[in-house]
């Protein structure tokens, strides 16, 4: 089949050359900080063991997932948008979506297992070694990236189901999964039912977990005695709380609404928050409001 051997041709940034190489160069800094960000708290965190707790285990893979995660979209359209070359293969479209999915997912169930870890350390403190045991914690890693295999699968199977025929174009940077069916020359209302459906139940499903964790928190936080406790006790989540907020807002938008797939046009400036600039962004966000890393991370620069 012609069609499965044809080249996708990615036009979302129409744009003059000079505009071009600048976005370039901006992709490429932001990438280059968000690899540098990401490595240096999984370096601070595997070198320093007063930091080998649950909460420290969750932010190192997540760190290490961000990177990932990033490196699946940015060097290929900075490179695209230096070089003016849009085009990519169908395995290469094909493994990009897949990739992305699975990052993608896996980001939104570690949030919410870090919200429930969180959930644990203020509201069972006399319990949470226990409860939250090396093994749990392996078990939750293991289980968000099995949901996101699950995710990734299916939404790249039933997307490279369709048919692509006449020019191709993916009115995207990269090849999301509303962009792709958008372009396909077959009826699409099955993909776009089947995505609202899975995107639509992840996301609020771990949304549910993460509100009704910090619901909990809240009560808790307000009920402590001291006010030292209840400024410890925020300034511990209130990182995470910010990471959620950046996160969930864009990823809902695009996922969890009717009509996501019918104008991904208007996604660009979206998709770069949440594939680009929040994985920049989260190293930032727990190192500056932690003061444990803070000072791991002066202790092992005077070393």
């Amino acid at each position: 089949n012609h069609t499965r051997l044809s080249e996708f041709m990615l036009v979302g940034f129409q744009s003059q050359p000079g505009s071009r190489v600048l976005l370039s160069a901006l992709f490429c800094t932001m990438y280059v900080v968000t690899v540098l960000g990401n490595a240096c708290m999984v370096l601070v965190i595997r070198r320093d063991c007063s930091l080998h707790t649950p909460m420290y285990f969750f932010l190192e893979n997540l760190a290490a997932l961000d990177i990932c995660y990033s490196s699946v979209i940015a060097p290929r359209a900075a490179l695209a948008l230096l070089l003016g070359r849009r085009s990519i293969s169908y395995a290469g479209c094909a493994s990009q979506m897949f990739f992305f999915s699975l990052f993608g997912t896996t980001e939104a169930f570690f949030l919410a297992v870090m919200a429930y870890d969180r959930f644990t350390a203020v509201c069972n403190p006399l319990l949470y070694q226990v409860i939250m045991s090396r093994r749990l914690c392996v078990l939750m890693v293991m289980g968000s990236y099995l949901s996101g295999c699950i995710n990734c699968t299916i939404q790249t199977g039933f997307t490279f189901s369709l048919s692509f025929c006449g020019r191709r174009e993916i009115n995207h940077f990269f090849c999301e999964v509303a962009a792709v069916i958008h372009a396909a020359c077959s009826d699409t209302l099955v993909n776009e039912l089947v995505m609202l459906a899975v995107c639509g139940s992840i996301i609020v499903g771990t949304a549910l977990v993460v509100f009704i964790s910090y619901g909990y928190i809240i009560i808790t936080i307000t009920r402590m005695p001291s006010a030292e406790s209840r400024h410890k006790a925020f300034s511990t989540c209130s990182s995470h709380m910010m990471t959620i907020c950046l996160f969930f807002g864009t990823v809902f938008f695009m996922y969890a609404q009717p009509g996501a797939a019918s104008s991904p046009s208007k996604s660009n400036t979206i998709a770069i928050c949440y594939t680009i600039v929040i994985p920049m962004l989260n190293p930032f966000i727990y190192t500056l409001r932690n003061r444990e890393v803070k000072g791991s991370l002066k202790k092992q620069f005077k070393r």
